[in-house]
Order: C-alpha cells, then sequence, then structure tokens
C-alpha cells in the first residue's frame, strides 16, 4: 500500500460540488491515455442536489477558465448574472434607512496610505465603502462590471456570479465528459469494502458493481457517506456560535421582463434571520435564513411572503422549499484515502456566499497536494487539514462579525436574536481579541497573513466601517511608516471619485450587457 501509485480518483456525488471538482481535477492532469489521472464520478440518480448555492465570488471566472470553458456559454447555459458584491440592508439599526455595501473591488489606494484613518478623521459621515470605491454606484445604478468588447472573464471592475445552481452543475458534467474526459458513473452506492489497513478498496454500487480507486472525494452533500457515516469523523457543530439552522427558498418571476437585474446580492436583516434576494435574467432567488430556537417555520414563511410583496413581487408563490441544517464543520476533511468537499465538510449559512468559495479552495488544494503514492497521502492530508481548519474558523469569525456589529434592539429585536448574537459567550476568542485591537488600529494584512486568505483584511474594513463600528479617538493619527499621510489618501479619495464619474456613463446597465452575450456572445 505505501508504494502504491495514485492512478485513479473516484468522486462520490454530483451537483455543482463534484462536477466542479471534477472539473478542476481533470483539468490539471493529464488524461489517463496519456499516463495520468483517471477521474470517475459516481452519482446517484435517486438523490437530488440541493441546488440553492446561486452566488460565487470573483475566483469562480478563473476557476471557469482555467477549466477551458467558455464564458459566453456559461451566460447561455446557466442563467447567469454579474455580482459586484452584497448589499446589506437594515442589520444596524433595522430602519428603512439603513444599509451598506461590501463590494468586491478594493478601496482605492488600498495598502498605499491610511484609508481608514483619513475617513474616520473627516469623512466618517459618508459610508466608508461608498467613499473610498467607485463599485457601491455602479450597484445602485445596476451598472455592470464590463462591456460588450471586453474579452471573455476579463473585468473593468472585479465580479462574481449569480447562477441556477441546477443549471451550473449540469453545464459542468457536460464540460467534464465531452471535453475533459471524466468518467461517470449512474448508480447508487450501496456499501464499501476496506483495506486491511483501513483505507477505502471500492464503493459497492446497485447496478455496476464494484468501483474500485485510489483516492475518493466524498462530494456526498450533508449526508457526508464517506467522511461522516464510513470513518465517523466527527462533526464540529456551531450553532452556539451562529444561530441560523433553518432555510425556505423560492423563485419568484419578474413583474415585467425588462425590470432591471441587481448587480449584487441584497440581504436584509429580519427578526430572526435576514433574506437573500438574488437576481438572474429570467426570475429572482429569494429565500430567509432564520434560526428555529427564534422563530417558528410559519412565521418565517409569513415574513418571506411580505418581502416579496414589498419588492415588487406577485401575491401569490409556490410554497417555499423548506432546508434545514446544522452549521458546522468535521473535525478533519481528509482521512485516509477518503477528502471531502463542500457540504459534506460542512456548512455555515450562505450568508457571503461562501460556500462555492470553498469548494473551489478545496478542489484548487488537492490539485496542488495530489500526491504520487499512497506514502506521501499522510503529507498532504495533515497539511489540507491544517489550511481547512484554519479557513473555516476565518468563514466563522467574518460571519459573526455582521451580527456581533448590529445594534437592532427593542422593537427591531422582538424575539432576542440579534441581542443573543452579541452574547460575549456566542463570539469566538479570535474575533474578540480582534475586535479589542481595533478599537486602535484597522484591520491590516499582518491580521490575515494566509495566501489566499478567505476573506482580505479589506473585507473586515468595509463591515466594521459600513455597520458603524466606531475606534478609539485618534486613530487617524496611529499611521505606520510607508503608509503615506492623509494628503496621499485624500488624492485616492479623489481617484475613487473620478473613476466613479467616467463610469457610470461607459458602462451598461446588466439587462443589456447579458442580452448582447447571450446573442452575440464575449469576445475570446
Amino acid at each position: 500500500m505505501v508504494n502504491t501509485t495514485i492512478r485513479h480518483v473516484v468522486i462520490v456525488g454530483g451537483g455543482s460540488a463534484g462536477w466542479l471538482t471534477a472539473a478542476v481535477l481533470a483539468s490539471n492532469f493529464q488524461q489517463e491515455e496519456r499516463g495520468g489521472l483517471r477521474i470517475t464520478l459516481v452519482e446517484s440518480p435517486d438523490v437530488p442536489t440541493i441546488g440553492v448555492g446561486e452566488g460565487t465570488w470573483p475566483t469562480m471566472r478563473d476557476t471557469l477558465r482555467a477549466a477551458g470553458l467558455s464564458e459566453t456559454d456559461f451566460f447561455r447555459e446557466c442563467d447567469a448574472a454579474f455580482k459586484q458584491g452584497s448589499r446589506f440592508n437594515r442589520w444596524v439599526t433595522g430602519s428603512d434607512e439603513d444599509y451598506y455595501f461590501h463590494p468586491f473591488v478594493l478601496p482605492q489606494g488600498w495598502g498605499d496610505a491610511d484609508l481608514a484613518g483619513r475617513w474616520l478623521e473627516r469623512h466618517s459621515h459618508i459610508p466608508f465603502a461608498d467613499f473610498t470605491s467607485y463599485q457601491p454606484h455602479l450597484c445602485v445604478h445596476g451598472r455592470a462590471p464590463k462591456q460588450a468588447m471586453t474579452p471573455e472573464f476579463a473585468a473593468v471592475a472585479n465580479y462574481g456570479y449569480h447562477l441556477d445552481a441546477g443549471k451550473f452543475g449540469l453545464f459542468l458534467k457536460k464540460h467534464c465528459l465531452e471535453k475533459l474526459g471524466v468518467h461517470f458513473v449512474s448508480d447508487h452506492v450501496t456499501g464499501i469494502r476496506s483495506h486491511e489497513n483501513g483505507d477505502i478498496a471500492a464503493l459497492h454500487t446497485k447496478a455496476h458493481g464494484e468501483l474500485a480507486g485510489d483516492l475518493f472525494v466524498d462530494c456526498s452533500g450533508m449526508q457526508s457517506l464517506l467522511l461522516g457515516k464510513h470513518y465517523g469523523v466527527a462533526f464540529l457543530a456551531q450553532r452556539g456560535v451562529l444561530f441560523n439552522d433553518r432555510a425556505l427558498a423560492v423563485q419568484v418571476p419578474y413583474a415585467n421582463e425588462n425590470d432591471p437585474i441587481a448587480s449584487q446580492t441584497t440581504s436584509t436583516a429580519q427578526d430572526a434571520g435576514w433574506i437573500w434576494d438574488i437576481g438572474l435574467p429570467t426570475r429572482r432567488g429569494i429565500g430567509h435564513v432564520y434560526s428555529s430556537a427564534h422563530t417558528s417555520d410559519e412565521d418565517a414563511e409569513s415574513a418571506l411572503r411580505a418581502y416579496i410583496r414589498a419588492s415588487g413581487g406577485p401575491e401569490d408563490i409556490p410554497s417555499p422549499r423548506k432546508l434545514s441544517f446544522e452549521p458546522g464543520y468535521r473535525e478533519r476533511f481528509w482521512h485516509r484515502n477518503c477528502i471531502a468537499i463542500g457540504l459534506s465538510a460542512g456548512f455555515i449559512e450562505p450568508l457571503e456566499a461562501s460556500a462555492l468559495a470553498m469548494v473551489e479552495l478545496s478542489a484548487a488544494m488537492l490539485a496542488e497536494e495530489m500526491p504520487v503514492t499512497r506514502a506521501q497521502m499522510e503529507v498532504s492530508a495533515q497539511r489540507f487539514n491544517e489550511t481547512f481548519s484554519y479557513r473555516w474558523e476565518r468563514v466563522i469569525d467574518f460571519l459573526k462579525l455582521h451580527y456581533v456589529l448590529s445594534r437592532r434592539d427593542g422593537a427591531q429585536d422582538p424575539c432576542g436574536y440579534w441581542r443573543d448574537n452579541r452574547r460575549d459567550e456566542t463570539i469566538p476568542d479570535r474575533l474578540a481579541g480582534m475586535l479589542s485591537l481595533w478599537r486602535h488600529r484597522p484591520p491590516s494584512r499582518s491580521d490575515f497573513n494566509r495566501i489566499p486568505e478567505v476573506f482580505p483584511a479589506a473585507s473586515y474594513q468595509y463591515i466594521l466601517y459600513g455597520m458603524g463600528f466606531c475606534p478609539e479617538p485618534g486613530l487617524a493619527r496611529r499611521q505606520r511608516a510607508g503608509e503615506g499621510d492623509g494628503e496621499t489618501a485624500d488624492g485616492f479619495f479623489r481617484q475613487a471619485a473620478d473613476l466613479t464619474r467616467r463610469m457610470l456613463p461607459a458602462l451598461p446597465d446588466n439587462r443589456t450587457l447579458i442580452a448582447h452575450i447571450l446573442r452575440h456572445g464575449l469576445p475570446k
């Protein structure tokens, strides 16, 4: 076993996680007939995919391009739209005027001046993201992040995607089978045969008999068929930190087929959770994420229906799809010759669209760490486990930050949900420590020194200052050598304003550009 060469990778489960992992691996390694890896994906025809992960990070552009996919085809086949960040409504005080942006573009001059200090000193009456970046203004005006002649995957403004998750999985599957040489087995896994040393030797399938492999990737969703059920790797529940454990999801038509397509995910706080609103070319995807300890399913559905009516949706909508989940992640993700990617590894909640991003990061690191022999696998597993334990902890910190900073109270917190989220015992120690530091200085690159970080220091600044986090007086004077003075920061602020003035008339709206892509495509 020690000297066994890794020649065959078997992926259990399809959907976005399974087929995205297959695409990354197959595009990184030669096809088997040329001495490369054999990649096989087995997917049960009897198990539906969850199919509600409709937002990505900008990293998805590089992932799709590296796999040899066409962005034009992606838009045509996945009902895709552009995403330039997130807008948070009513998270701070609960008032109708309460909103801020977390854009995908870094603040202008990020890392070259004390932007936060100068903004706090002179300009804090203007929202931080609006003052330091042009992208919130593009979102407010519904602008696209590129022009019709901008090549595929290139950007004027940084962007990710909104997409139909079910269609995305089928799009990836087609590319894997037709272009990348991935083998597909449509069958139900009924059992597992192990080697004497405990490694997985083969999967028993209902119609195809045994399916042997050297490395097995568990993309079986929340059931975690291999890592969880077979190996019994513990699940580290996080409901004591992040309370949401239910979601209601529904697809809503536009009132008019030419209605604007939002340039961002909109997240609107509710009494015991929040509602996402994602615009696709043909419909909106809307869902309510909430805590079952603070509200009932019936009240959550009532809040969802009220939001849809208030936002221009129809009076009658189909019954929402109900999803239940336990927020948390596995104690380790790579055990023996089995690695979990996607929901089988963990899930917190859809805030900030980290689910597909963690699939991307996992698949990319697996490709980088792919062992040649079984003997090398333990080293790769240790590195992978350390990296993703860190990443899951940082995802939890970042999501919790949104709740910790809320000031909703009284009539704006009838369930006690927001007050409970601010209790000291629910705040991770590392986040509490960082918040105490950030009272006296802005988040910086030194606080997040893993490459690539899940969320960079700039994202923390957008959330902190967007939610009214108030550092101690004097922060503006605490500048480090080499970061420049206030005049340098003022120059970058002027650049951001100038870019806003130039981009707004030069960029088309989302629907116009997407219609052009569907008809004519994008330049290669």
